[in-house]
């Protein structure tokens, strides 16, 4: 009688071993999610974001975190000073913790396989947030602007203020020459080659007549790049280029900028060389930021991008809850995205520009700001 008792529990202790296996509870230590509708009700979802250094980043943060939670979620939102150890570190614990999702605006598109590769043996999906992550299969979806459209409208808007393109977009036929110089993002966000690519496009039928130079010869993204998107390193960057390319008393037209705090260091440069602030060129940049926003006010800043933010957020979130649910989250791009190692099924929202004449309708109509803001 022992021995069949002791057999039999053998027996139902294997049964139960291997009906936990097939569970998806765990599976070679690794815990795994369970996706069906209801099962993460109160899941644990990690947001990535690059830096509080712009004011953009840290409402995007605040909105995603508050749309969660409404929803039901725990969230870990991190933000990674722009040191990429810092966020490495941060998606490793928000995987340690139990994280069921990541949301992740990286700092260094190519620096995080080890986390995502991570992450995906534990079930966990990622969305890349408004910048793609490269190199690495384990990117399910990502939520983004037209990034091509963004320095289309960039390269536009600088044509548009020198008078070379009309408010319709067409040809004025000036004969210039207007000399322009060049600024791009960071060369380890996949999206600055998309804005640098899509203005140069746009500028080069221009350049080629001779109605815009580029009198430093500065034209290639790795001589014009600006890493980290740090203000600073822009700001020095004109101020060299004033002082050796236009040492011959020649002025600047216009600077091809193509992000805000990029275009507040440039402004900074030209004003301290002799630039009136009611003279300067003509200046692009993107984001909408409220200091941005307040020069294009006063006449300095020429335009900006604006991408609402809001609208990323909230497709994020929807990626994000359809994926607790077992839901196959909506996409409306999947030829345009390549992370060098896949297609990344993409969300994209069209970005607009903003000059004085338009940004009551567009930036405080709207309610992403109010006037106060502005002030």
């Amino acid at each position: 009688m022992k021995t069949r008792k002791v057999l039999a529990g053998i027996a139902a202790i294997g049964l139960a071993l291997s009906l936990a296996a097939c569970s998806g509870g765990t599976r070679g230590g690794t815990t795994t999610v369970d996706n069906t509708a209801g099962a993460n009700k109160g899941a644990l979802v990690g947001v990535a974001m690059p830096t509080k250094t712009s004011s953009r980043w840290i409402k995007d943060g605040d909105a995603v975190k508050a749309s969660l939670e409404k929803l039901g979620y725990k969230v870990d939102l991190e933000y990674g000073d722009d040191k990429i150890p810092n966020q490495v570190q941060q998606i490793s614990n928000m995987l340690t913790k139990g994280a069921k999702v990541l949301i992740i605006a990286s700092i260094d598109g190519t620096a995080l396989s080890d986390q995502l590769d991570q992450a995906a043996k534990s079930g966990v999906k990622v969305i890349a947030y408004d910048r793609l992550i490269n190199g690495n299969k384990n990117v399910d979806y990502y939520t983004t602007f037209d990034n091509n459209e963004v320095g289309v409208q960039q390269a536009t808007s600088l044509l548009t203020g020198l008078g070379v393109l009309g408010a319709d977009g067409k040809d004025t036929g000036a004969a210039g020459p207007f000399n322009v110089e060049l600024f791009a993002g960071s060369p380890d966000d996949n999206n600055a080659t998309f804005f640098f690519n899509g203005a140069m496009d746009t500028l080069k039928p221009f350049i080629d007549k001779g109605v815009v130079v580029v009198k430093s010869g500065q034209v290639g993204f790795t001589q014009v790049a600006t890493l980290r998107w740090d203000p600073a390193t822009a700001q020095k960057r004109m101020q060299n280029l004033i002082a050796s390319t236009y040492s011959d008393g020649s002025k600047v037209d216009g600077v091809l900028s193509p992000y805000d705090g990029l275009s507040i260091g440039i402004i900074s440069a030209l004003t301290s060389s002799g630039y009136t602030a009611n003279a300067l060129p003509i200046v692009t940049g993107q984001d909408a930021e409220a200091a941005s926003v307040k020069s294009i006010v006063a006449g300095q800043q020429y335009s900006t991008i604006y991408k609402d933010t809001r609208l990323l957020g909230e497709e994020a979130v929807k990626m994000a809850d359809d994926l607790l649910n077992g839901k196959t989250p909506e996409v409306n791009d999947t030829k345009s995205y390549n992370n060098k190692v896949k297609i990344v099924p993409t969300f994209l929202f069209p970005p607009k520009v903003v000059t004085k004449d338009n940004y009551k309708a567009l930036l405080i109509d709207t309610g992403y700001y109010t006037e106060a803001d502005l002030k």
